[in-house]
């Protein structure tokens, strides 16, 4: 196979995933909008983890939160971090604690009962998002899971899933993306029409 059509099985490969993922995820996307939105209205906040490309995607969707998403749609700030933002927190955390904590650390400082934690990995078999996804059960922080392949262990670990049922890494992220676009979309959609409280 030459390369152009390489390209063009690539991105139609792409495309049937996402057309996949319309038809059959739309219910479990709505769920995980819904638990956003309840977080943010009592007080909460969104945090993302992730590692790799995963880690990009954990500050992409998190900066659209805390900044902006669409240039046409004006709001406030939403509360959003990424886990993956400090390289003096994920540094120190490796070296002190080891990689495998370097999300659950932060997250037991920062996360409060009523949060939701976006754990993001193409294998489902990440450590350290694994662990983070456990402690944040534990505190009573809402999980949700950007996955892929068959999402084990850490579906087991999640509250919510979107499994992309792919076991290539990049159509992987390319649906992960597509998929946090749209539930930020959704989500921005309701704050706008109904803006959170301004806290006194």
């Amino acid at each position: 196979m030459d390369d152009q059509a390489r390209f063009t099985a690539m991105l139609r490969r792409s495309a049937a995933l996402k057309l996949r993922i319309a038809d059959e995820m739309a219910a479990s996307v709505v769920a995980v909008v819904n638990a956003a939105e309840a977080s943010l209205r009592g007080g909460g906040k969104l945090m993302f983890c992730g590692n790799g490309g995963s880690a990009a995607d954990s500050q992409h969707l998190a900066t659209e939160m805390l900044i902006r998403l669409r240039p046409k749609v004006e709001r406030p700030s939403i509360p959003a971090l990424a886990l993956t933002l400090d390289p003096a927190a994920l540094t120190a955390g490796g070296n002190d604690y080891g990689f495998a904590q370097v999300f659950e650390r932060p997250l037991r400082g920062l996360g409060r009962r009523g949060d939701v934690l976006f754990g993001i990995t193409t294998s489902g078999r990440s450590e350290n998002v694994c662990r983070a996804l456990s402690a944040a059960r534990e505190m009573g922080i809402v999980t949700v899971g950007l996955l892929g392949g068959a999402g084990l262990p850490a579906r087991e670990l999640c509250d919510h899933v979107l499994l992309v049922p792919d076991s290539e890494t990049a159509r992987i992220q390319e649906c992960h993306i597509a998929l946090g676009h749209a539930l930020l979309e959704l989500l921005e959609d309701r704050l706008v029409a109904r803006p959170l409280a301004v806290p006194a």
